[in-house]
């Protein structure tokens, strides 16, 4: 598709969903149903209100029974469906008013509480399931059609793709899910991550589960397993999206919150940056010197502190001139603050921040309640 979207100064294609896809392959086998020939393209309007023209594959039909094809575009955004083949066969029911929609191969089924659809249905969320419903009654209103529809959409190589996602941890087996609430695939989307957060998050809530891990990164987890000897479960990736995470983690009514995470990512907790990524700015060194400055450190430490690249080479600094643990301190407390000001008193929310290299490698601060938290996860 050409709509086009600025991103990191660079002007990329925005591609379309796996639920557009289905959505436009039912309405396609559909259109063939009743005028009876075949199709090349399909107009569909996606819940964004974005007019699109696709092209229509593998197209057969009978006098009951129409299925054909749409290829998954992604646009610019690396997407692992991009470019796979998203399916719908759709059968008459004169006798019927009901819209019946189903996944076969490679589509997969719902295995645990709190996802979009009830344990035991096809993982084809609300949005893609009422864009096909809203095309098919479009078409049986404009050829005075009264019977219903049995949609079955599939996947070809949707159980291989499905292997590299998060979809076995999420409790979706068999095979990927129908996706999509705007329609259109963002390219370089960091909102999809951000609603993967969210999924995931609401997955372990509905296990019945108040307390929750978040870890700032894959440090994070190994070090919670290897160093702190703490189980990882129930816990969650949130990469640099801890905004969401703690969001969620507080919108879903966890009480108990634990974050684990390495010192690059967690310094900018301290000038309330919940959202760490590169794009959105760094202050990682100017939040250490900061702190190094409260901590009592004169001009010429603050000099070479200015000078550093990294968070590593201002903890060296630090640790030889013997103002690791005082700036750590204060660090922590501007972390501390920073949380309490987003997270509600009623929610217990703690966190330990380490460093895996140098002689001060380990933990080098973590809130009050840590100890208390930690039992929560012991093996």
């Amino acid at each position: 598709m050409a709509e086009k979207r600025l991103v990191n100064q660079k002007l990329l294609r925005c591609g379309y969903t796996t639920g557009t896809c289905a959505a436009a392959a039912s309405k396609a086998a559909v259109a063939m149903l009743f005028k009876q020939e075949s199709m090349d393209s399909v107009a569909i309007t996606t819940p964004n209100q974005t007019d699109l023209l696709i092209d229509v594959l593998n197209p057969q039909f009978n006098d009951n029974v129409a299925s054909c094809s749409i290829e998954k575009d992604s646009g610019d955004d690396p997407d692992i469906t991009n470019g796979i083949l998203v399916s719908s066969k759709v059968t008459l029911l004169p006798d019927s008013s009901e819209i019946i929609i189903e996944g076969g191969k490679g589509v997969g089924k719902v295995t645990k509480g709190g996802l979009d659809q009830p344990v035991g249905m096809s993982a084809i969320n609300s949005v893609p399931r009422k864009m096909i419903k809203d095309s098919l009654n479009e078409l049986a209103m404009q050829y005075n059609y009264r019977g219903g529809f049995h949609v079955l959409i599939s996947v070809p190589k949707g159980e291989e793709i499905a292997k590299k996602t998060f979809n076995p941890e999420l409790g979706i087996v068999g095979g990927i899910s129908i996706l999509g609430t705007t329609g259109i695939v963002e390219p370089m989307s960091a909102k999809a991550l951000a609603d993967s957060i969210k999924v995931e998050i609401s997955v372990i809530a509905a296990e019945s589960n108040e307390s929750i891990l978040i870890f700032l990164g894959n440090f994070g987890k190994k070090f919670t397993e290897e160093d702190l000897n703490l189980s990882t479960k129930p816990g969650i990736m949130c990469s640099n999206f801890i905004d969401v995470a703690l969001d969620s983690s507080v919108e879903f009514g966890f009480k108990n919150i634990l974050l684990v995470g390495h010192i690059g990512k967690f310094v900018k907790l301290g000038i309330g940056m919940f959202n760490t990524h590169s794009h959105n700015g760094d202050g990682r060194i100017e939040t250490l010197l900061s702190c190094a400055l409260d901590a009592g450190a004169n001009m010429k430490i603050l000099k070479e502190i200015q000078k550093c690249v990294t968070t590593n080479a201002v903890l060296d600094i630090l640790y030889e001139n013997d103002l690791l643990d005082n700036t750590m301190e204060v660090l922590n407390d501007r972390i501390q603050h920073n949380i309490d000001r987003r997270v509600p008193d009623d929610i217990n929310v703690g966190f330990i921040c380490f460093a895996n290299t140098g002689e001060y490698s380990g933990v080098l601060f973590e809130s009050e309640n840590v100890d208390d938290l930690k039992e929560l996860w012991k093996k």
